[in-house]
């Protein structure tokens, strides 16, 4: 059955910030849970006090992530926390490798 989708999104550059509300709204969610991320360390923004925090785009690509862990898998803040931090030694690993294998060539 072919079925049609309609993909809706934001597009982002890496030097683009995201106030709370916009993070909020870019992952369809409350402006609580993106604080508890932050309370949770998950996320850090920049500025000083709730009102004038932005995000920036890698901000975004992790609390999409947590959004994914806890919907599909269940995973609570912390495990996502985990998860995260996890995926990025993984990351960084294979990009060491990748290094370690050119250099040797």
């Amino acid at each position: 059955m072919n079925e049609t989708r309609v993909l809706q999104g934001i597009l982002l550059d890496e030097e683009a910030r995201l106030s709370l509300a916009e993070l909020s709204q870019a992952c369809r969610t409350s402006a609580d849970w993106v604080i508890a991320l932050v309370d949770e360390g998950i996320l850090e923004p920049e500025g000083g006090d709730l009102a004038h925090w932005r995000f920036s785009g890698v901000c975004l690509r992790r609390a999409q992530s947590v959004r994914r862990f806890q919907r599909d898998l269940g995973v609570n803040l912390a495990g996502a926390a985990l998860a995260l931090e996890l995926l990025d030694e993984l990351t960084e690993l294979q990009v060491r490798l990748m290094w370690y294998e050119t250099r040797g060539r």
